[in-house]
């Protein structure tokens, strides 16, 4: 029930005037039960207990406000309160079928879902109309999703739909079981049987298309998201998928229209504006996606998209400055972002800001990739300034992830000898080579120094020989 504080003889006015005064006014069960509705709908917890209370105090017997009362226990997490009022309840009226589905809820908030299904089942059962029982299969359908059961969520959710075909949700749901289990053929026969009955229904549109996508039938998910389109021609979610079925197909430019038009739509959306971006880049007109990948992160400077696409565009040019400049600005916004420092650390290493890349593959590292590549990036910018010891501490953290790496031993066996760990570096050195004799160039590349060290070729040609 809608509200509103201009009528002065509305109840929702009244009560709240008694609360200011204290006076004591009377209202009927169901006054005081929409205005605990519309308080609980609010969020407004303390005044739906207020008016709990002061109900129950008018209307003792009442079912339905006890019903509020569980409802906010379950909310407090207070279930065993919760469940003796709702044992009462049962006694009182053992065929009320709301007091099975707040038992249920109860239940489910106690991780018992098998139980909570058990409990909306006999809620089902009781139901004297089976036509409004859509909520309940809904509700059957969540707890089995708790369950991972898909499968029988599917058939619950279906029911839902079934009852309702505007149900919106519970198609959404059965879409996300199909995709789960992926059955994306068993969607689109689903979708296609449905939009049999209902031909202008743009969200079933919009679905068979997302699912044409996901096995790359391109063209009907084109044709898919048309009819939703035809259907609702102020669908944005149709427009933007269309947009990257014609990405796919390579009509860049009837892309840009469809994303355009979400724009004009509704407000501009990140997603879009990086699209367009991504698109005029494909047709090399630079101008035009930079203006776009620019508009991106002024829109959403969250987006880690955007600022990437801006930092590659600049590095696919080969313009590092730019493309640092850009990709400080990122990690200045959002310091915890792994792809930054990643390539704040590649394009630093570009521009032979040796410390300045170290510290970014360590942030890489610090924040969880632990790629091959980004530890022997670093072994190497640290060999290269003279950290030896930290190189080694690296490569020895890297071999923990890649154990037997030839590219790791080999650079273990050159820093020792580096270093005049002659033992360690003859071990390292044999290993590496075992591994792969191939990879002894690593050698000459990162220790030139090495290169006349009658140890190190003596090491490398008898493993070799001794592989062969």
């Amino acid at each position: 029930m809608n509200y509103s504080h201009n009528d002065e003889n509305f109840p929702l006015t009244r009560f709240e005037s008694m609360l200011k005064t204290n006076d004591i006014l009377f209202f009927d069960s169901s006054e005081f039960e929409n205005i605990i509705h519309y308080y609980l709908e609010n969020g407004k917890i303390a005044l739906a207990k207020r008016a709990i209370k002061l109900g129950l105090e008018q209307h003792p017997t009442s079912i339905n406000l006890r019903l509020f009362q569980v409802e906010i226990l379950v909310i407090e997490n207070k279930f065993e309160e919760a469940d003796d009022i709702l044992d009462m309840l049962h006694n009182l009226e053992p065929t009320n079928e709301e007091i099975f589905i707040q038992k249920a809820n109860v239940l489910s908030k106690q991780d018992e879902h098998k139980k909570a299904i058990d409990t909306l089942l006999i809620a089902i059962e009781m139901s004297s109309t089976p036509s409004d029982d859509g909520d309940l299969y809904a509700l059957v359908g969540m707890e089995y999703l708790f369950l991972d059961q898909f499968e029988n969520a599917l058939i619950y959710f279906k029911k839902c739909l079934e009852t309702d075909t505007s149900d919106y949700s519970a198609l959404h749901n059965i879409v996300y079981c199909y995709d789960f289990l992926d059955q994306n053929n068993e969607a689109i026969v689903y979708l296609n049987n449905f939009l049999d009955s209902n031909p202008y229904c743009e969200v079933a549109w919009h679905q068979l298309g997302r699912q044409y996508f996901a096995i790359k039938d391109y063209a009907k998910a084109n044709a898919a998201f048309d009819f939703a389109i035809i259907s609702d021609d102020t669908f944005v979610g149709a427009y933007i998928e269309k947009g990257k079925v014609l990405e796919k197909l390579k009509y860049y430019e009837d892309a840009i229209e469809n994303y355009k038009i979400t724009l004009a739509l509704d407000e501009p959306t990140s997603f879009a504006l990086l699209r367009i971006g991504h698109c005029y880049e494909k047709l090399g007109q630079e101008d035009m996606a930079l203006q776009f990948f620019k508009k991106t992160v002024e829109e959403d400077a969250l987006l880690d998209k955007g600022w990437i696409a801006i930092t590659k565009f600049y590095m696919k040019r080969l313009n590092f400055p730019k493309a640092l400049h850009y990709i400080n600005k990122a990690v200045n916004i959002d310091g915890e972002n792994v792809l930054y420092w990643k390539l704040f650390a590649t394009i630093n290493k570009r521009l032979n800001f040796l410390e300045e890349a170290e510290i970014g593959y360590k942030r890489t590292l610090e924040l969880g990739n632990y790629e091959l590549e980004t530890w022997l990036d670093r072994s190497d910018i640290l060999t290269t300034l003279g950290e030896y010891e930290a190189a080694i501490y690296n490569l020895i953290q890297a071999a923990e992830f890649y154990p037997e790496n030839t590219e790791i031993e080999y650079r273990l066996g050159g820093l020792h000898f580096t270093i005049h760990q002659t033992e360690k570096g003859r071990f390292h050195l044999k290993n590496a080579v075992s591994l792969n004799s191939d990879y002894s160039f690593i050698i000459s590349e990162l220790f030139p120094k090495l290169n006349e060290n009658l140890m190190v070729k003596a090491i490398i040609s008898e493993s070799k020989n001794t592989s062969n």
